[in-house]
């Protein structure tokens, strides 16, 4: 039994292994997820043998079961694309925090004075879960707006941050050196909850994406660490998976908006929303903008259109507009392609799976390094919704917020149709000077309404 318990566990983490590789592409996406719950299936029927229930135990595990199969069925068929990120938060949150709960009860088993090996990896998971499950649950309120999403910052908040550390350092050492009684480990727990809240809240909402992968990796490494104690095979290879994909995630997203993790956590970017400077900068300057008609009309005698998609589309929900625009236009022989930013919408991969759920051939969505020297071969680049990736100050304004940022390079085509419902500014806080471009052409509205009117427009021409 066993041998068939190992080999089982060596399976799922294959699957683990194998589904985290699918999910590097959308076309493989689905099948990913399908691949990994198979390995946790197996895991989760493979550790069965090794429990000794008692009816009221049995009882419990099985309510828990249903009510976790209920609430993950009906969140994740219910939640819209546009709340994909905060329902990740949660569910992530949750994770961590079951990691310091059975931390907890392990410690409580263990007695007063339980071996290093044992007392150290549950330290570490009580206070890494606390931690990622605090600091979730305000990035979901964040991202669903139950809360400021600007940062909150008060004098000296380093610093207490910086206390707050200290003392879960020393309550850690007093579990692990003097004795794990329960006002040491609970009062270390309670400190680290704390501390996740005091992590989080200076933090913008429009980084809470970065957040949310930085949270989930530290829940991947409490899980591990209740791995070792619970000396569960399948648990330490999940959670090192999730922990070590998470950081690669977290380093890739500070790396595609051109800001060091650092900043990300510490800078409270996006706290002063420069409408004023914004307003005084576009004094003098002036837009054009035109009529669905005219804008239908160069599109349909195009050649090459390029679609830039940003959350304005996502939060329309105009992923099926889109498509039917670029179906209308194949059909007249115009070449169409999507152009996708690494964090374009509210999370990695967000805006593939929206347009891979209208059916848009995948091999149309192009990353940034794939389509950025075809913008110049572009006779049109529309913009929809999308705002700061495709500022051209990220590469000539040293002085910018949004400086050394990789963006799209949507300026270089010969026309730019710019979709935005107004001309507020992005979350950086700065106006686009795109917008204000000799080859720009300003299509105020809801994305959604504004390509169906293109799609009837160019079907007319």
């Amino acid at each position: 039994m066993t041998t068939i318990i190992t080999l089982a566990y060596l399976v799922a983490a294959v699957l683990f292994i194998l589904g985290l590789k699918q999910l590097s592409s959308p076309r493989g996406a689905r099948n990913g997820n399908f691949t990994a719950a198979l390995g946790m299936v197996i895991a989760l029927a493979a550790t069965i043998p090794l429990l000794h229930f008692t009816r009221a135990g049995l009882v419990i595990i099985a309510i828990g079961v249903v009510i976790g199969a209920v609430v993950g069925t009906v969140g994740a068929r219910m939640v819209r694309m546009t709340a994909i990120p905060q329902m990740v938060a949660l569910f992530n949150g949750v994770g961590g925090g079951a990691a310091a709960l059975v931390a907890v009860a392990e410690l409580l088993k263990f007695g007063v004075h339980p071996p290093f090996a044992e007392v150290f990896p549950s330290v570490f998971s009580i206070v890494i879960g606390s931690v990622s499950f605090a600091g979730s649950m305000v990035a979901f309120a964040k991202l669903q707006e139950l809360m400021t999403g600007t940062p909150i910052t008060y004098p000296g908040q380093q610093v207490v941050n910086g206390l707050l550390a200290a003392a879960i350092v020393g309550f850690a050492i007093a579990v692990i050196a003097i004795a794990a009684i329960p006002f040491s480990f609970l009062s270390l727990m309670l400190l680290a909850l704390i501390l996740g809240v005091a992590f989080v809240i200076p933090i913008g909402g429009a980084d809470m994406p970065v957040v949310i992968s930085l949270l989930n990796a530290c829940t991947g490494l409490a899980v591990a660490a209740s791995g070792f104690t619970l000396n569960n095979f399948a648990l330490i290879v999940a959670g090192t998976l999730v922990g070590a994909s998470g950081s690669l995630l977290t380093k890739l997203m500070s790396d595609a908006m051109g800001r060091s993790l650092a900043n990300v956590l510490f800078g409270a970017f996006g706290q002063v929303h420069t409408a004023a400077t914004a307003a005084a900068g576009a004094q003098g300057r002036s837009v054009r903008s035109a009529s669905a008609e005219d804008l239908g009309t160069l599109l349909a005698y195009s050649q090459r259109v390029i679609i830039v998609p940003g959350y304005g589309l996502a939060v329309a929900q105009a992923q099926h507009a889109a498509r039917e625009l670029a179906d209308v236009l194949e059909r007249r022989g115009v070449d169409v392609e999507y152009a996708i930013h690494p964090v374009a919408g509210r999370m990695p991969g967000h805006m593939n799976v929206l347009l891979a759920e209208a059916n848009v051939p995948y091999e149309q969505l192009k990353e940034m390094d794939q389509v950025n020297d075809d913008f110049k071969n572009a006779d049109v680049a529309l913009i929809v919704g999308a705002n700061d990736v495709v500022n051209p100050a990220a590469r000539s304004t040293p002085g910018s917020p949004i400086y050394g940022m990789p963006i799209l390079n949507a300026d270089q085509a010969k026309n730019i149709i710019f979709m935005k419902r107004s001309m507020r500014p992005g979350f950086a806080g700065i106006d686009n000077d795109l917008m204000f471009g000799p080859k720009t052409v300003m299509f105020f509205g809801d994305a959604k309404d504004s390509l169906t009117k293109l799609v009837s427009a160019v079907k007319a021409a």
